[in-house]
């Protein structure tokens, strides 16, 4: 049980710059994950356990990529309750992202804009810092959390040269994730999302196919390999990548990423800002995929749904739209960690 209401710690937080009180956050996080004070945000994990593309998750709760892009805070996030989680983008050479302001917030539609630009310390710095993180040898008997390790390309890189970046990722990744998601789908680097598109897609699996069973074979363990896909696509770019993802036999979809679409908070301060929506607003949209998807893959292809979950309900609104697994992100800023476990229960009680 948290000894630190959420409640006391958001209008702090809420008064502060948006990307200085993320930066503060982690700060904390990383400084106390292993001591006494993390007390203050822990909580004991509901236990649910899953069997999902060869895995055996805790429970079907992670945290989604993009808020420790560079794994700092594996363990301190693992003291929130979380089955699993994800941590990244990382891409193979250091950069810094996006010019600031950088990250708005949306208070009246528990939502926020970022346009950060997979910014982080680079492959070398991410693995690290994965390699220091304890939360595999504190299981007390229980099913250890699981690890996803999100990959990108460097925004300097061609676009045409995108599949040398995730090789060099996956490569560095391999040895060290309970499963790897291959981002093609933020809006903030500049044409990432082009790979969605049938050839660069069917180009890009190909190739990190091919790369997963050599590592397979190099490593003696199978790693499996998931896909974060858009909110922003139709019904027939949905199936296109739905097919392409069977013919190179991915593991796994993660659905979905932030979204382009301004529709639900037009009006809003900040609503005009460049960069991917998340939060509340993306919910159906997200749910829309997520149903498409189960239609499209059928029966046991894992999804990983995404997007606005804000409450237990939001969390079971995905595993009935077909989602085996659930992430949060934004959730997390606006309505603390006790979330983590209020959308545990929920699904618990729904299986």
């Amino acid at each position: 049980m948290s000894l630190l209401p959420y409640a006391l710690a958001r209008p702090f937080l809420f008064g502060l710059d948006a990307e200085t009180a993320h930066d503060l956050t982690m700060a904390a996080l990383r400084h106390t994950q292993h001591t006494p004070l993390k007390m203050a945000y822990g909580a004991g994990r509901i236990e649910d356990p899953v069997q999902v593309a060869g895995l055996t998750f805790p429970n079907r709760v992670g945290m989604a990529a993009g808020l420790d892009k560079n794994a700092r805070c594996i363990d301190g996030l693992a003291a929130m309750g979380f089955g699993f989680v994800e941590v990244g983008t990382v891409t193979p050479q250091p950069q810094i992202g996006n010019p600031k302001p950088r990250i708005f917030r949306l208070p009246e539609a528990n939502a926020l804009i970022n346009r950060l630009g997979f910014n982080n310390e680079g492959l070398e710095t991410f693995l690290r810092n994965v390699g220091t993180s304890t939360f595999r040898q504190n299981t007390s008997g229980k099913s250890p959390l699981l690890l996803g390790l999100n990959i990108g390309k460097n925004a300097a890189t061609p676009i045409e040269n995108a599949v040398d970046d995730y090789l060099i990722c996956l490569d560095g990744v391999y040895p060290h994730a309970d499963y790897v998601t291959v981002n093609i789908s933020s809006p903030n680097t500049k044409n990432l999302r082009a790979l969605q598109s049938d050839e660069a897609l069917d180009a890009l699996l190909g190739a990190i196919a091919k790369r997963r069973d050599a590592l397979a074979l190099e490593h003696g363990k199978a790693v499996p390999i998931f896909v974060k896909i858009a909110p922003d696509l139709d019904e027939s770019q949905i199936e296109v990548i739905a097919a392409t993802m069977k013919r190179h036999a991915m593991d796994g979809v993660v659905a979905t990423n932030t979204t382009l679409s301004r529709d639900a908070v037009k009006g809003m301060a900040h609503a005009d800002e460049a960069g991917g929506l998340s939060g509340a607003p993306v919910l159906e949209a997200s749910n829309r995929v997520i149903r498409q998807l189960r239609s499209a893959l059928g029966a046991g292809f894992p999804i990983v749904g995404v997007g606005g979950i804000m409450s237990g309900a939001d969390a079971v609104s995905k595993i009935k739209a077909g989602a085996d697994l659930v992430q949060i992100y934004t959730g997390l800023i606006y309505k603390g960690p006790g979330l983590v476990n209020e959308a545990a229960l929920a699904i618990q009680k729904i299986r």
